[in-house]
């Protein structure tokens, strides 16, 4: 492993895969280009494809986050082993999105995942003590103005929780924007990790 190379690994949506990612690092590739790109499937299975933790009924409740982190910290374990960065995880980056930017978020603001930096598309942060281990790890969070499904609030809140705890934070609210990741909010994100992973 050279040691101006980085890891950034993808964490989807709910339902969904991690192929479906794989064509922002299509993307970005040429502008990180010492960077490995891992999008793996979440560990639970979804009707509609694989999820980070069971939703239904109250899918804010702190509990499902809670009971998902082993298995979320396992899988992590895996990809960073196969990547070659298990010692190296202040060049490792999270871009998450939806379910996969809660995890992410829940993640580092418990202090289990110190990393080169986090990115969080249309995420929350889930009710919980933050750890200041992780506060190392800069984080940007970006959200649609016109998100029906996760309120840009969330990410307001969770701006103004982890920078409460010493987190280096950049939120994006982006006019007229949905559930979703748009093309300037991909480049916000490149920007960000080309100066945090630099």
């Amino acid at each position: 492993m050279r040691s101006n190379s980085s890891l950034v690994i993808f964490l989807h949506r709910i339902g969904a895969s991690g192929a479906q990612l794989m064509p922002l690092a299509a993307s970005w590739r040429s502008s990180l280009p010492n960077t490995r790109f891992a999008a793996p499937d979440a560990p639970l299975p979804h009707r509609y494809g694989h999820q980070w933790f069971i939703a239904e009924g109250n899918p804010l409740d702190p509990t499902r986050i809670r009971t998902a982190r082993e298995a979320f910290d396992g899988l992590m374990n895996d990809v960073v082993r196969a990547e070659g960065f298990a010692d190296a995880h202040a060049r490792i980056a999270f871009v998450g999105l939806s379910q996969g930017a809660i995890v992410a978020l829940d993640a580092v603001a418990s202090g289990r995942w110190r990393i080169g930096a986090l990115v969080s598309f249309a995420g929350l942060l889930p009710p919980q003590q933050i750890s200041s281990a992780g506060r190392d790890t800069p984080v940007l969070l970006v959200h649609g103005q016109h998100d029906t499904t996760i309120p840009a609030t969330a990410s307001t809140l969770a701006a103004a929780q982890l920078g409460a705890a010493g987190f280096k934070v950049e939120l994006n609210v982006e006019p007229g924007v949905g559930h979703t990741i748009s093309s300037s909010g991909a480049q916000k994100a490149l920007a960000f990790l080309k100066q945090t992973l630099a």
